[in-house]
Parts: structure tokens; sequence; C-alpha cells
């Protein structure tokens, strides 16, 4: 399959029922439990369907991974194209966490997976700041957030909250730690 020739209804349909599936197992936490076979008959498709959009256990993960972030910048720039940018840039922090919340197992069996594909991990990272440059340079432009401040900082504050999702309080810390930060970029 070539990222340029574009899928026939029916293989789209296979391709995205094996996605769902594969973000269902991946947020149950059961990944591991399964041959990587049986994603195919859990998904309604045959196993020359799997190989053939997914050769392997990692690039099923990969392509769930670049969904995961691809559906996080459409929600920056439809934010972005709706919102005021002093309400967007929060609206899109808090939704973050609303997404790490809701997404624990995901995020769990997609980083042991992706532990060494360092190079589509930075990919998706680069994706995600770029969404949350474009928001915060709003922010500046519209006097909202201080200018001194860029969204680096910001992404590293979101990485922080995703990899303490394990604590107790985390929700309310998590929070507590976007709070922080949008006071932190106020004028």
């Amino acid at each position: 399959m070539t990222a340029d020739k574009p899928l026939r209804a029916d293989a789209r349909r296979k391709r995205e029922a094996l996605l769902a599936k594969a973000r269902e197992i991946f947020q149950a936490g059961c990944f591991f439990d399964l041959r990587f076979d049986d994603f195919a008959c859990l998904a309604g498709v045959g196993t020359g369907t799997l190989y053939r959009h997914f050769p392997t256990r990692e690039a099923l993960a990969e392509a769930v991974y670049h969904g995961e972030v691809a559906a996080l910048c459409d929600r920056a720039r439809q934010l972005q194209a709706t919102l005021p940018a002093a309400e967007a840039l929060p609206t899109f922090l808090r939704d973050m966490v609303d997404h790490i919340g809701a997404h624990a197992g995901l995020a769990r069996t997609l980083a042991t997976l992706m532990a060494d594909r360092s190079g589509a991990l930075a990919e998706g990272s680069r994706a995600l700041e770029e969404a949350v440059t474009a928001l915060v340079a709003d922010a500046v432009r519209d006097g909202a957030v201080r200018d001194d401040v860029d969204a680096g900082a910001v992404m590293m504050a979101l990485h922080g909250i995703g990899a303490a999702h394990d604590r107790p309080e985390w929700r309310a810390e998590a929070d507590g730690v976007i709070t922080l930060v949008l006071d932190g970029l106020r004028r």
C-alpha cells in the first residue's frame, strides 16, 4: 500500500475497522495478550487484509498513534477557527487533559510499543507542538497571554501531566497544573 494511492472504499472501511479494534484493545490493556493475527478476526477482516495494511504489530501501533495525534491537531485547529484566542488555548489544554485521562490504557500501550520508534514519536510530538504553537501565537497576538513563553514550555507541562497519569489524584492535580500554566501565561 502506498501513501500516494487512495484506498478503495471497502479497503478504507477494513483499515478503519482494524484501527478501531486496535484502539479498543490498546485501551483495555489486552494488546500483549493477543496474537497479532487475532486483530483480523476481532475486526471482522481476513489476515491478508491485516498484513496488507499493517505488516507488523508496531506498524499497527504507529497508525493508531498517528490517528490520535491527528485527532488532537484537528481539535486544536477547530478551536482556533471557532473560538477567540483567549478561549481556544485553555480549552485545548483542558481537552488534552480529558484525552489523556480517557485514554490512559491506550497511552500506556502505545508508550510500550513505540519506545523503540522514537522517530514516529518525535513526528507526533512535532505535530502537536505545531498545533499548540499556533494556539499560543494567536493568544499572544490578541494580547491574551505573555509573549515571552513559547509553546515548548506548554508542551513540557503536557508531557509531565501525561507521564504522571498513574498518580492517585491525577485528575485533580492535572487540572491544577493546567490552571497554573494558564495563570502563568496571562499578561
